[in-house]
């Protein structure tokens, strides 16, 4: 479970890049309530989602000539250049050399050894997000890879993870977790890309779960205003309703009507 009580290797942040960031804007305000407040100079125009007054993402333009819209998870560490030397020590590539932004805190973005981005932020006056867990905001992750196996290693070697095993019918779902932490703090799964359909296994990725209060009426609002149903609603057991969609420029994420906790 994700909370803003965050640890060394758990996602602290996370941000669209989109050629159309007004029109992103007015999407996801749609969905989740979110309101953009787009960056000055100082910040290359960097914004920020808001949801009553709270962080929820980061936002800006990236020409599509350039990069594909995408959602980019970031995790915390406390050394960036340590784990950026961690990556390419591990197999990964530095694709944005670590950096300080202001004094909010320190960056740097990879890919793994299966070309999946991702990012690290080091937090100083900017903690990460203001708001996770609850409606309209990021409740989990997935890593979408062809080698499991392979993932598990390099990011238990870049974030220190812990890793655990929940089992379901027909398997076993791989969870990350903070080192030295109990199940209840996992905050991400890895799944093998093509054990599912809808995915398409030379496009691993990461994508972030934002909490909903209900899966089938979000999922029929994103394509309503131009989005994608990638895959409709589902239900799993003691996990609750969940569906995975794409903006209208793309970029793929997912959302949860999370089930209530055992005994609530």
């Amino acid at each position: 479970m994700l909370t803003t009580d965050y640890k060394d290797g758990s996602p602290n942040w996370v941000d669209l890049g989109t050629p159309d960031v007004d029109a992103a804007a007015r999407f996801y305000e749609g969905l989740f309530g979110w309101d953009y407040q787009p960056g000055g100079e100082e910040v290359g125009g960097y914004g920020m989602f808001h949801l009553d007054h709270k962080t929820v993402a980061g936002g800006m333009a990236v020409p599509a000539d350039q990069n594909p819209s995408a959602w980019t998870v970031y995790f915390q560490t406390s050394d960036t250049d340590a784990t950026a030397a961690a990556v390419t020590e591990a197999g990964g590539a530095v694709t944005f050399e670590p950096m300080d932004v202001m004094d909010f805190g320190r960056m740097a973005l990879f890919t793994d050894p299966a070309g999946v981005g991702f990012g690290v932020w080091q937090p100083r006056q900017n903690k990460g997000l203001g708001a996770v867990t609850r409606v309209g905001s990021l409740c989990w992750t997935e890593l979408y890879t062809g080698d499991v196996p392979g993932a598990v290693a390099f990011y238990r070697a870049v974030l220190g993870w812990d890793i655990g095993e929940m089992p379901f019918e027909g398997g076993t779902y791989t969870m990350a977790k903070p080192a030295g932490t109990t199940d209840e703090e996992s905050f991400a799964g890895l799944v093998p890309i093509s054990s599912d359909p809808v995915e398409d296994a030379e496009r691993p990725y990461w994508t972030p779960y934002f909490e909903v209060a209900d899966c089938d009426a979000t999922a029929a609002k994103a394509e309503e205003s131009g989005g994608k149903v990638r895959l409709t609603p589902v239900f799993m057991e003691g996990v609750g309703r969940f569906a995975k969609l794409a903006d209208p420029f793309g970029a793929r994420f997912a959302i949860i009507a999370s089930a209530p906790p055992a005994g609530a």
